[in-house]
């Protein structure tokens, strides 16, 4: 059954959030976020939990207003130089039950006015993690480039993210597959239009995302010795 979740009500919130992002903007608004973000995007992971074990038995979906899928709109601004104290985003995601924080392997997906789209993979996995996927790569590099480069894979998402300028140390630059060794992310990304998330087929539209990019997860969780 296709629903509505997001409108234009909320990314005119969203706007306008970045437009004023400061507490006393926010208190006023309190409700409108209740109303247009957090409510819908609740009912949204709320549904998705249904759906993500069809894709994967082992990435949640936690409904929770905090400590959940969604993340929270508050900025950590104890060590950075922007002080704004909002995210002007919705972020949604979807981690492997074995993981803790964003670093696990997962799924996401980011609304924003002007920027929309649904992310699969790790962004900024540590050392050993990164070690793990790289060694995965020299090792059974037929399959990392099938689930790369796989035809329908790659006609919806594009690999993002940080990359050394040099191979990593230990590992040889002129390796065939030296650019994806020298990856400190191991994201990819699908773009969507305002539309799509307002469009009563936006959970539809995700699901199908996500279960496209199966041989991609199913690599990396094979390369953390994770089910998938």
């Amino acid at each position: 059954m296709t629903h509505r979740y997001f409108s234009r009500k909320t990314f005119d919130f969203l706007a306008g959030l970045a437009e004023n992002n400061n507490r006393e903007w926010f208190d006023t608004h309190q409700q409108e976020y209740e109303d247009v973000v957090r409510t819908p995007a609740l009912e949204f992971i709320s549904d998705m939990a249904n759906e993500m074990p069809a894709i994967s038995p082992h990435f949640r979906a936690s409904a929770k207003k905090v400590g959940g899928s969604l993340m929270r709109i508050h900025r950590d601004i104890r060590f950075g130089k922007d002080k704004t104290p909002y995210k002007t985003n919705i972020g949604i995601q979807f981690r492997h039950e074995a993981g803790k924080d964003i670093h696990a392997p997962g799924y996401y997906v980011h609304i924003e006015p002007g920027s929309c789209f649904v992310g699969v993979g790790l962004w900024h996995p540590d050392a050993d993690a990164l070690f793990r996927i790289r060694e995965a790569i020299v090792k059974n590099g037929d399959a990392w480039v099938a689930a790369r480069d796989d035809r329908t894979f790659c006609k919806h998402f594009t690999l993002e993210g940080d990359a050394l300028a040099n191979a990593p140390r230990g590992y040889d630059r002129g390796h065939p597959l030296v650019e994806d060794l020298k990856r400190k992310d191991f994201i990819s990304l699908a773009k969507l239009r305002q539309a799509n998330v307002t469009s009563n087929n936006f959970r539809p539209q995700v699901v199908e995302h996500f279960r496209l990019a199966s041989p991609y997860m199913r690599f990396l969780c094979k390369a953390l010795n994770l089910k998938f």
